[in-house]
């Protein structure tokens, strides 16, 4: 394999881990290549992104390499989330809220395996809006990080606690996303799913 298809193969790798990132071990195992070429071609890739003022880094945290965005453009991943045009929730943000609300604290691992697809977007989306949060560490491989659901989340819903949650009793498939799902959609009694309430909290 030459050296700038590795490096290709790499950043498609990081983007695909997400927020748990991958080790050079693994990274290596996966592309087949020895733990210096990689150690050296992540290091080659941070360089030359910074050279570029690219939109994105490479950060290692606790052994781990992931991608991550700069700190000097918060202010504008603030304004993207506030942002008016997306103050509604899509469906894919729905159904990843309806998962963590029914089956927390819960990974994002295990979000994607119920939903089939990649959910980190939603749960990004889910996390700026502060209807859910990091709860804890789950006692896997990577420690991954456990979600849950927030005070906001209850007050937007108008519940006491998490128990008063509608029960999906009625229905025996406990793996049924569109019924949790629908759950939720009732318990908004038909008001348009926007947070200026949340926010304003």
């Amino acid at each position: 394999m030459d050296y700038p298809k590795l490096k290709s193969i790499i950043e498609g790798l990081l983007f695909l881990s997400g927020e748990e990132g991958l080790s050079v071990r693994q990274i290596a195992e996966i592309t087949e290549q020895s733990d210096g070429l990689v150690g050296e071609a992540l290091e080659d890739m941070k360089e030359e992104w910074e050279r570029q003022e690219r939109g994105i880094q490479i950060v290692q945290i606790a052994g781990s390499y992931k991608m991550a965005t700069l700190s000097e453009h918060a202010p504008y991943f603030e304004r993207l989330a506030y942002s008016p045009s997306r103050s509604s929730l899509s469906q894919a943000a729905l159904e990843t809220l309806s998962i963590v609300a029914y089956r927390q604290p819960i990974t994002r691992v295990e979000i994607e395996d119920i939903r089939g697809v990649k959910s980190e977007r939603a749960i990004h989306t889910l996390v700026s809006k502060g209807l859910i949060e990091e709860v804890g560490r789950a006692e896997a491989i990577g420690r991954p990080i456990l979600y849950g659901t927030t005070k906001s989340f209850l007050e937007y819903f108008g519940l006491a606690n998490i128990k008063d949650l509608p029960e999906p009793s009625q229905f025996e498939d406990t793996d049924n996303l569109e019924e949790e799902t629908q759950l939720l959609f009732d318990k908004l009694d038909g008001r348009q799913l926007t947070f200026d309430d949340v926010e304003e909290s």
